[in-house]
């Protein structure tokens, strides 16, 4: 089975967004993916998104509230098909910490970095869900091609 695991910094705004875009969409689409979010940081395990970004995606259909912040970790290479970062500097933490026989293709979901959105104000956060939807329909593409 098809899963993916969404990176971000701390795992509270870009990832879960994307992990609650991707989960909507997929059903959509008829996909059956294992889907999740972590990031490369711990210091807000547990917590739930940040309320701007829970906002932002409400208002477009998206519910975030299941998710939980957490970090990834080594098993992750190994339950993951795919590893998504939102930025180089989250994808060069992950690459820090690959085992050399991880089995997941780790890379970045845009060709860009998703920009995070946490110092600024509300339109931040819908320009990471406008890159999000963007880069979500194109994986959802890759996936439904690739079997």
């Amino acid at each position: 089975m098809t899963s993916v695991l969404f990176v971000c910094l701390g795992n509270i705004c870009r990832s879960p967004a994307a992990e609650g875009v991707f989960r909507k969409r997929a059903a959509e689409a008829g996909l059956d993916v294992a889907i999740d979010s972590a990031g490369t940081g711990g210091w807000h395990e547990g917590a739930l998104p940040d309320p701007r970004m829970m906002k932002a995606a409400a208002a477009r259909g998206y519910d975030l509230s299941p998710i939980r912040a957490r970090k990834i970790d080594d098993g992750d290479g190994y339950t993951f098909s795919h590893i998504l970062a939102m930025d180089a500097s989250n994808l060069a933490d992950i690459e820090d910490r690959r085992l050399p026989d991880w089995t997941a293709d780790v890379r970045m979901l845009l060709d860009r970095d998703v920009p995070d959105p946490y110092y600024g104000g509300d339109q931040g956060f819908e320009e990471v869900l406008d890159l999000l939807e963007d880069g979500i329909d194109a994986l959802i593409a890759e996936l439904k091609q690739n079997g």
